[in-house]
C-alpha cells in the first residue's frame, strides 16, 4: 500500500481534515463570535505545481545520492513547521527558506556522512522529525552566511532496536513516530505513555531535542523523565551516554542534550524507561463557579500526593468553545490509570478535595467512562484542535496559543495580568475584540502550567504582520509576569527573544562553548537558540518583518 502523503500545509495527511459541513458551520460560528455578516475562504489550499521555488544550491557527492531528494514535494513539506505563520506562508504559496536538499539517513554512518559534507560545503543542516513544531523549530530561515540549507528527516529510523522486559526499558531508533512506537510495545504490553497534542505525526527524537510535554498533568510531566541514555551524532563525533536508571556523577550528559532543539547534534537512538500498560481507570469532570476556585482545587490536589494523571482545568469560555461546557462554570478533567491496582481510592479522594473547594463533580460510570461526557467532549476536541484551526486560516481568522508555567503565589496575578493585557493587545493590533481564554495542561505542587488560547479576526493582506505584532506582546507579557517563555513548546526561533531574557547570559555563554566544540562550524539550526561562533544569524523566518 502507498503511504499517504503528509500536507505541504495544515495539519495530517492529504484529504484529512474538517468536512464541507464542518468548515461551513465553523465560519458561521466564527462569524456570529466576531460580529460580521459572514466569513469566506480567502484562498484555496495550495497546489506544489503552481508553487515557484529557487532552484537548489547544493549537490551531494555520488555517495549520498540516493539519500538525499531535491524533489519539490520533499522540499515543501520540509520548508515550515505547523505553526499559524507556517500555515499562513504556505497557503499564500510563500515558500521563501525551502531547504535546498532533504536528507534521508539509514544509519548513523549516513548521519555521520552528511553532517561531514555538509561541514565541507558550508551548509546548514536542520535536523527535521516530524515537522509538528510550532515555534519556528525547523524552519530552514539561517540568513545569508551559508552555502544552503539542507533538512535531515530521520524518518527511516524507525524501529525499536532492542527491549529490556525486566528493566522496563527499550532501544529505539529516534525517527518512530508515536503510533508506530506503540505498536512495537504493545505485544509485550508495555508502553512509554507519552502522548503529545502532536502523538501522529511527531517523533521520538523531536520529542526530546524539544523537552517534549505529554499525557501525564502531575509527575511524569516531560520526555525528560522516560530518558534512560541517548546516542548522538555530532559533527565532532557519536556522543552516547550511559544506560542507567539514575546517576549522581556530576552533570547529565542527557540534559545537555535534552532540549537541545537540534544545535549541538542529531539524536539517533535512545534508551526509554517503558511502563506496563495501563489496566484501570477512573474519570470524573468537575465544575467550578470560577477559575480562581478551580485553581485552588488543583493546587490542593498537586500537593495531595495522588498524583493524577489527567488534572486540566479548562476556563468556563474554552469549555463552551469545545462543547465540554455550559460557558458558565470552569470544568476540571480529572483522572488516574495504573496497570497494577484499582484506583478508585485515589478518585474517591481527590473529589473529596475537589468539592472541599466548591467542586461539582459529574462523574459517568461504565468500562467506557473515562471517554464520555465532558471529559469524553473535551478529549474529542483536543484531538482534533489542528484540523479546526487549519480550517481557520483561510477565513482570516488569527487563532493561536502560547503556554508557560509559574508558580501558585504569582499565578493569580499572572491570570489576570495576561488576560487584562492579551484582550487590550489584540483589540489595538486588529482594531476588533477578541477572545482569550485559559487551561491548565501541566500541575506542580509548588505551581501550573496555564495555557492561553487567543483568536481575533484580522486583515487578510495584515494577517501575518498583525500575528507578530501579538506574539511578541504575548512574549513580552510571560517574561514581565515570571513565568517561563514555554513550558512544553520549545524554544525555537519564535520564542528566542523571551529565552535570551529568561536565560542567565553567563549559561549562554556555556551553551556557546559547548556548541564550539560539538559543531565547531556552526552548522546545526543556526538561528535556534543561539547564533553560531561568528555569525549572527538575526531575527529571520516567522517572526521576521515582511
Amino acid at each position: 500500500m502507498t503511504e499517504p502523503r503528509r500536507k505541504i500545509w495544515g495539519w495530517g495527511y492529504e484529504g484529512e481534515g474538517l468536512d464541507a459541513a464542518e468548515r461551513e458551520a465553523l465560519a458561521a460560528a466564527l462569524a456570529r463570535r466576531h460580529g460580521v455578516d459572514e466569513l469566506k475562504p480567502r484562498a484555496p489550499a495550495p497546489q506544489i505545481s503552481d508553487i515557484e521555488l529557487a532552484p537548489t544550491r547544493l549537490k551531494a557527492p555520488a555517495v549520498l545520492s540516493d539519500r538525499v531528494s531535491a524533489e519539490p514535494y520533499d522540499r515543501l513539506l520540509h520548508a515550515y513547521g505547523k505553526s499559524f505563520p507556517d500555515a499562513v506562508r504556505a497557503l499564500r504559496g510563500e515558500f521563501t527558506n525551502p531547504p535546498d536538499l532533504v536528507a534521508y539517513p539509514r544509519s548513523e554512518e549516513d548521519v555521520a556522512a552528511i553532517l561531514d559534507w555538509a561541514t565541507d560545503a558550508r551548509a546548514a543542516v536542520i535536523p527535521f522529525g516530524g515537522g509538528s513544531s510550532v515555534c519556528g523549530g525547523v524552519e530552514p530561515a539561517v540568513g545569508d552566511e551559508y552555502a544552503g540549507t539542507v533538512s535531515l528527516d530521520l524518518a527511516r529510523l524507525d524501529r525499536v532496536l532492542e527491549l529490556d522486559r525486566t528493566s522496563r526499558a527499550a532501544r529505539i531508533q529516534a525517527g518512530i513516530r508515536g503510533p508506530a512506537l506503540e505498536a512495537a510495545l504493545r505485544p509485550d504490553g508495555l508502553t512509554l505513555r507519552h502522548f503529545p497534542q502532536s502523538f501522529e505525526h511527531s517523533t521520538l527524537g523531536g520529542w526530546i531535542a524539544t523537552r517534549s510535554g505529554g499525557h501525564y498533568a502531575t509527575l511524569y510531566t516531560h520526555i525528560d523523565d522516560f530518558v534512560e541514555a541517548l546516542r548522538v551524532i555530532t559533527p565532532a563525533g557519536a556522543f552516547e551516554s550511559r544506560r542507567l536508571p539514575g546517576s549522581g556523577a556530576g552533570p547529565s550528559p542527557d540534559r545537555l542534550m535534552i532540549g537541545s532543539e537540534g544545535i549541538l547534534g542529531v539524536i539517533t537512538e535512545a534508551w526509554m524507561r517503558l511502563q506496563d500498560r495501563p489496566r484501570h481507570r477512573a474519570s470524573a469532570a468537575v465544575r467550578f463557579a470560577g477559575f480562581t476556585a478551580g485553581a485552588e482545587a488543583v493546587r490542593a490536589l498537586s500537593q495531595s500526593g495522588l498524583f493524577p494523571t489527567n488534572c486540566r482545568l479548562i476556563d468556563a469560555s474554552e469549555a463552551d468553545n469545545t462543547g465540554a461546557g455550559d460557558g458558565e462554570s470552569s470544568l476540571l478533567v480529572l483522572g488516574f490509570e495504573s496497570a497494577d491496582h484499582e484506583v478508585g481510592p485515589w478518585m474517591t479522594r481527590a473529589l473529596e478535595l475537589a468539592a472541599d473547594h466548591g467542586g461539582m463533580v459529574h462523574r459517568p460510570e461504565g468500562e467506557r467512562a473515562h471517554r464520555e461526557g465532558a471529559a469524553g467532549a473535551w478529549r474529542d476536541a483536543f484531538l482534533r484542535a489542528p484540523y479546526f484551526r487549519e480550517a481557520m486560516v483561510p477565513l482570516g481568522v488569527i487563532a493561536d496559543t502560547f503556554e508557560t508555567a509559574i508558580t501558585w503565589d504569582r499565578f493569580e496575578s499572572l491570570h489576570s495580568g495576561i488576560t487584562e493585557r492579551m484582550g487590550a493587545a489584540l483589540r489595538e493590533i486588529t482594531g476588533r475584540p477578541g477572545t482569550v481564554t485559559c487551561r491548565f495542561t501541566h500541575v506542580y505542587p509548588d505551581g501550573p502550567a496555564p495555557y492561553f488560547t487567543f483568536q481575533a479576526l484580522g486583515s487578510w493582506d495584515g494577517l501575518l504582520d498583525q500575528w507578530r505584532q501579538i506574539k511578541a506582546a504575548a512574549n513580552e507579557m510571560v517574561i514581565d509576569s515570571g513565568g517561563t517563555i514555554t513550558h512544553h513548546h520549545a524554544v525555537g526561533r519564535d520564542h528566542r527573544p523571551g529565552w535570551e531574557r529568561q536565560r542567565p547570559e553567563l549559561f549562554a555563554a556555556v551553551l556557546r562553548a559547548a556548541k564550539q566544540t560539538l559543531d565547531p562550524a556552526g552548522i546545526l539550526n543556526p538561528g535556534v537558540l543561539i547564533d553560531p561562533a561568528g555569525r549572527s544569524v538575526g531575527v529571520t523566518g516567522a517572526m521576521a518583518a515582511e
